[in-house]
Formats: C-alpha cells, sequence, structure tokens
C-alpha cells in the first residue's frame, strides 16, 4: 500500500511502498476513503502525534471485535500511520458513518464538529446571546458559526485571517451576521461570549470584545497570554477545552455530542464544507492550504 512519508519536523513529504498493517486485539482494519488534515498535525508533522481523522470501509477486523464487521462504514481517529491506502483503528473510538453520509462528509463533521459543539458547550450559551467566532472559514470554525446560531446566537461575528481568498462570503454564508479580519481594529459590537481556535496575539482583541461577565473559550494549541487585569476590569473568564479530556474521560458525553451532530447533519442544520480534496501524492500541498489560511472548511486526503 501507499503511505506519506517524512524525516523529519518540517521536512518534505513523500510516498512510500510499505505493507498493509495487521490487525491487533481491538483493532478495525479501514480502508481509508477520506482522510482529514488538521492544523495541529501540519504543524508538527509526526504522525501519531495528534490524532488523525478519517473514514472508510472496515476490511478485516481483530480478535475481540465486537460491534463491526467486514464491510461496515466507519469514522474515527487514528493513532498511528493515517496518510495511507489503509489504517488501523481502535473499536473503542470508531463509530458507524449513517446511511446516505459519505466518508467525506464523515471526516468533515465529527472531530471537527465535536470539537466545535465542545467549545460552544463550554461557553454555555443561552438563546439570545452574541458570540464570536475566531478561525471562522476553518474545519473547526466554520463549524461552529453554524452551532452557534442553531443554538440561538443572536449576532454571530466571524473573525478570519483575512477578507480575501472568498472568505468573508464564505463565513456569511455560514450564518454569521458580521466578518472581520484579525487585523481590524475593531471587532464590532461587544459579544457575550467567544470561541477562539488561534490563540496567540488574537487572545487581547478576542477578550477586549467580550462584554463585562463574557467567556472567551480557547481550544487552540497555538498558545498565547491573557492579561489579568483585562479579566479584572470586566469580570470575564476564560475556558479552556480540551476535545482529547472528553473523549478520555467522559464517553457518554462524547457519544451524545457525537449522535447530535448527525441528527443535526440529517436536519440540514449542519453543513460540512470541504475545501479540497487531494491525493495522497499531493498531501503537501493540502499542508500548504493550512499553513496558508487559505481554506475554507475541511481539507481532505483522497486516498
Amino acid at each position: 500500500m501507499r503511505r506519506v512519508r517524512y524525516e523529519h519536523t518540517g521536512g518534505p513529504l513523500f510516498l512510500e511502498d510499505v505493507p498493509v498493517p495487521v490487525t491487533g486485539p481491538g483493532e478495525l482494519l479501514v480502508r481509508a476513503e477520506a482522510v482529514g488534515v488538521t492544523l495541529p498535525v501540519v504543524r508538527k508533522v509526526i504522525e501519531a502525534a495528534e490524532p488523525i481523522p478519517l473514514g472508510g470501509e472496515v476490511v478485516a477486523v481483530g480478535p475481540g471485535v465486537t460491534r463491526f464487521r467486514e464491510g461496515d462504514r466507519v469514522t474515527g481517529l487514528c493513532f498511528g500511520h493515517g496518510y495511507a491506502d489503509y489504517a488501523l483503528l481502535d473499536e473503542t473510538i470508531a463509530s458507524p458513518v449513517p446511511a446516505g453520509a459519505s466518508a467525506v462528509d464523515a471526516v468533515a463533521l465529527v472531530r471537527s464538529g465535536l470539537v466545535a459543539l465542545g467549545a460552544l458547550e463550554a461557553a454555555r450559551p443561552t438563546p439570545g446571546e452574541a458570540a464570536l467566532i475566531t478561525g471562522a472559514a476553518s474545519g473547526v470554525g466554520h463549524l461552529a458559526v453554524q452551532l452557534a446560531r442553531s443554538r440561538g446566537a443572536s449576532r454571530v461575528v466571524g473573525a478570519v485571517s483575512t477578507l480575501g481568498f472568498g472568505k468573508a462570503e464564505f463565513v456569511r454564508g455560514l450564518g454569521a451576521d458580521e466578518v472581520v479580519a484579525y487585523d481590524c481594529e475593531h471587532w464590532g459590537e461587544p459579544v457575550d461570549y467567544a470561541l477562539d481556535a488561534v490563540g496567540g496575539d488574537l487572545l487581547t482583541p478576542a477578550v477586549a470584545t467580550l462584554t463585562p461577565g463574557g467567556r472567551l473559550v480557547a481550544y487552540s494549541s497555538g498558545g498565547g497570554t491573557v492579561r489579568a487585569y483585562d479579566l479584572l476590569v470586566g469580570a470575564k473568564s476564560v475556558i479552556g477545552f480540551q476535545m482529547a479530556r472528553i473523549a478520555r474521560n467522559e464517553p457518554r458525553l462524547y457519544e451524545r455530542w457525537r449522535e447530535e451532530l448527525w441528527r443535526l447533519f440529517a436536519e440540514g442544520a449542519l453543513r460540512p464544507a470541504v475545501h479540497g480534496e487531494f491525493a495522497l501524492e499531493d498531501a503537501a500541498k493540502a499542508h500548504t492550504a493550512i499553513e496558508s489560511r487559505s481554506n475554507l472548511g475541511k481539507v481532505v486526503l483522497r486516498p
């Protein structure tokens, strides 16, 4: 089979031929139909350092597997080599792809959607509140915009790296009332909560945009610092959200969120957008789309 290989962090990506992996206890061998490209993976360029979302058909099951069989279509997180024709999934973190949904839908919706929905839940929104979503055109952000609206946000502001690449029109089409670029001096009227996917220097203007008592949910791997004084003067708060903790410690909540995402998808209330579908040999181009911040929605590899 084909697999993407790299020699070192930040090094070039290239294809190699390797044997198809063999299932171990509790594992599924999946013929990959779609593989999600995420910013944390792009930043590290080390598979297994970050989970890789993928979807496809089960072609073999390991000892002890009871929930799936050959021919089932599944999605889940690969903690090994995911940029490949075949990959291994642990049965415990795999889930079925519903009839009427494609593997691309699953990859674009499930992992990114879980992060978006989890971050929104952490903000504890109430109907009528105003929301700010940074990284609003990204794989997670474009779903967060829609979810905030579905939870009754009275106004949604989408913040993006640039108003170019068609991002402003794209984010408005998702339901945002306003779209601002990160370098804008003013991000509009205050909001009650903000979901931040970027971190770094953006934390300061995001906090400044909050109303007194507002909440910022930080779920980015980009780091950054918030001044305590900026929180104190407005009785504002910062909440950290990590999807991995939910997956490990609260599996029932994780499953409930996943069911909610598929329900919203079936109802047409949540529309995952795919920026591009890249072949394995074009993995470097997929990474460039993420690094250049030019993507509108999810970036996907199609083995």
